[in-house]
């Protein structure tokens, strides 16, 4: 029986792609619109769906939602046919794959993720890695499902059926701290991506580490209790 969940964010959290992501964003962007991403939202935190929409903004387009539906699935496409280069230029994040593998063996605690990716392309992304074993994906919240990324902890707290004070959000920005704050999910930020430990925990994260090598320290902050 499931009594905890941790609600994981993927990108500069468990793995980073090294510009590889960027890279066929912008291939599918072109795609789509038959028109070069000349210019990019920042996207640190950001859901697929908002940042395709104000990125075509940047570049003189109004997209609909039929737009980003083919987006979507032009960048699932592209990630399918570059996994390889996934795997060549990408990595797991320190640590990240030992916690997760440490998480998964605790019978009690559930592991999911919420992020700004679309599905397909996370789903590729950590089988690229072989993050996704650690992971139950049909709990998850996705990118290509809300604008706001609050709205999707939500989402991912009733597909677990978990209520939130039985749940743990880790991410490294401060919109997955302030989405899981909204829902009152305790939240374990991390510092590697572009923000720092004081921007963190200034954004109110109850827990913030520099990384993810401490594995049995970030455990114990995961679940709320020691392991041995």
């Amino acid at each position: 029986m499931t009594t905890r969940l941790v609600l994981w964010d993927i990108d500069h959290t468990v793995l980073d792609t090294r510009g590889v992501g960027q890279e066929l964003s912008a291939y599918a962007f072109r795609k789509t619109t038959g028109l070069e991403m000349r210019r990019r939202v920042r996207v640190d935190g950001l859901t697929e769906r908002v940042i395709f929409r104000e990125t075509a903004k940047l570049n003189g387009l109004a997209t609909t939602h039929k737009d980003f539906e083919a987006f979507a699935q032009a960048l699932t496409e592209c990630h399918r046919c570059h996994r390889g280069t996934l795997r060549e230029r990408g990595r797991v994040l320190p640590g990240a794959g030992a916690v997760l593998g440490a998480v998964n063996q605790l019978p009690d605690v559930g592991q999911t993720v919420v992020t700004g990716n679309i599905r397909g392309s996370a789903e590729i992304k950590l089988a690229a890695f072989g993050l996704d074993r650690h992971l139950d994906l049909t709990s998850g919240a996705y990118g290509d499902e809300h604008d706001d990324r609050s709205e999707l902890v939500a989402l991912a707290l009733r597909r677990a059926a978990c209520p939130s004070a039985s749940a743990v959000l880790v991410g490294d920005t401060p919109h997955d701290v302030r989405a899981g704050l909204t829902h009152k999910v305790r939240v374990v930020a991390v510092a590697t991506g572009k923000f720092t430990e004081d921007e963190l925990r200034s954004a109110g994260a109850q827990v913030v580490v520099p990384d993810l090598t401490a594995t049995r320290n970030v455990v114990n902050a995961l679940i709320g209790r020691r392991i041995r």
